[in-house]
């Protein structure tokens, strides 16, 4: 894995003459996690698509990049709230997706290492209809680790997964990314509290930056402060909600 570079954008984005955010500039600290949220349509993922490359129908003018100026191609997995794992691939086929895609072999020892690292190295022969939510997402974790690239995105990953899975998934998700340049968009703001070295909510209004809890990521979700950032986040949910719009 390349050294993990912060990422910077900043400019305006619109779709079929629609903005979705202006004069916006959002810095993402190099190897930490930070953590994204605001109401739905505000431009959230759209940022995301953007630092993919994947920004399709979006019209982008400014910046949008790494930090040290060089291409973001070729460094950048992305994680979305589906699993999209193929049916009719086993968990093995589905973390080695990339791999095979690119016309290359996977690295046999780093899959069997990953499928433990998240829990399945037992479940490699099993098919997406067999496994669980859980584990379908601890598949779709293993696809992005095999990619191993230095910039993360993460798109609700954890959002259709009950709680005690959701929290599960957190702890193994942080643990596993250590290091990397990982830029986490989330409505949940207790996610946002356990994970977030830099917490950031996306307004009408602009970006609104709040002060971590202290101590690493994940947080125990039951520390004191890690609430009262929840709660204060929330709040702020709340107070700046927009006007209806479309998705975005």
């Amino acid at each position: 894995m390349s050294a993990a570079p912060a990422l910077e954008v900043t400019g305006r984005a619109e779709i079929a003459g629609r903005t979705l955010f202006e004069d916006l500039s959002l810095q993402v600290p190099a190897g930490r996690w930070t953590c994204l949220l605001g109401p739905s349509g505000i431009g959230k993922s759209t940022l995301l698509r953007l630092l993919a490359g994947l920004a399709g129908p979006v019209t982008f003018t400014g910046r949008c990049g790494a930090a040290d100026g060089t291409p973001l191609q070729g460094r950048v997995a992305l994680m979305a709230q589906d699993d999209l794992l193929l049916p009719w691939l086993d968990v093995a086929g589905n973390a080695t997706l990339g791999a095979r895609l690119r016309g290359r072999r996977a690295d046999p020892a780093r899959l069997d290492h990953v499928l433990a690292q998240v829990g399945l190295a037992d479940l490699a022969t099993r098919r997406p209809a067999e496994l669980s939510g859980g584990q379908r997402q601890r598949a779709a974790l293993a696809r992005t680790l095999m990619e191993d690239r230095a910039v993360v995105l993460l798109d609700e990953p954890f959002s259709a997964l009950d709680a005690r899975s959701r929290a599960r998934m957190q702890e193994l998700t942080a643990d596993s990314l250590q290091g990397r340049t990982v830029l986490l968009v989330t409505h949940d703001p207790a996610e946002a509290a356990r994970l977030g070295h830099r917490i950031v909510v996306m307004t009408e209004r602009g970006l609104h930056d709040l002060a971590p809890p202290p101590g690493p990521v994940p947080r125990p979700a039951g520390d004191a402060a890690t609430l009262r950032l929840q709660a204060e986040l929330l709040e702020i949910l709340r107070r700046d909600a927009p006007t209806a719009r479309a998705a975005g």
